[in-house]
């Protein structure tokens, strides 16, 4: 019995481990911590083997999740820079804001993020997408139209702050 367990998640591993890695580099634009996030996912999958009814949905959220925190440290990170440089320096700057597709996508709220992420960085199409997330394929068509107007809005309120 732990011997097949282990051969499945072996298995699982050889055939999922390149694109989640892959799909986690793309949002994270950084080798080494796509490798990590992509293995602490299968450590956490691990961890819950026997209970996980849909392994690789499981990856992706995890994933998702633990990308979703990175981005909010190097944010944290980001902050701290900007204020230790603002009290460093004689005159306040400005801070522009980042239209970077990225911040913005980190920015939206959970229910839309995560078919964003599936769907247009792990190129899921929109009924695996649904499977995964345990919606609609109406209701994630239309969290992806939600998502990407207001990606559109907050674009085009950036690049008329910059004009």
């Amino acid at each position: 019995m732990k011997r097949s367990r282990e051969k499945a998640a072996s298995e699982l591993f050889a055939a999922l481990y390149p694109r989640l890695s892959g799909w986690c580099r793309r949002l994270v634009d950084d080798d080494e911590t796509a490798h990590e996030i992509a293995s602490e996912a299968f450590t956490r999958l691990w961890a819950r083997w026997t209970s996980v009814a849909e392994p690789q949905g499981f990856l992706y959220v995890t994933a998702a999740n633990l990308v979703r925190d990175h981005w909010r440290k190097l944010e944290r990170e980001r902050r701290a820079v900007h204020r230790a440089r603002v009290e460093a320096s004689v005159r306040p700057r400005t801070e522009q804001d980042d239209p970077s597709v990225r911040l913005l996508v980190q920015s939206l709220p959970e229910r839309l993020r995560v078919p964003i992420l599936l769907h247009y960085y792990a190129d899921m199409p929109i009924r695996e997408v649904s499977v995964l997330t345990g919606r609609k394929e109406g209701t994630v068509k239309a969290d992806l139209h939600a998502a990407r107007e207001l990606l559109r809005a907050h674009l085009r309120r950036s690049v008329d702050h910059t004009l």
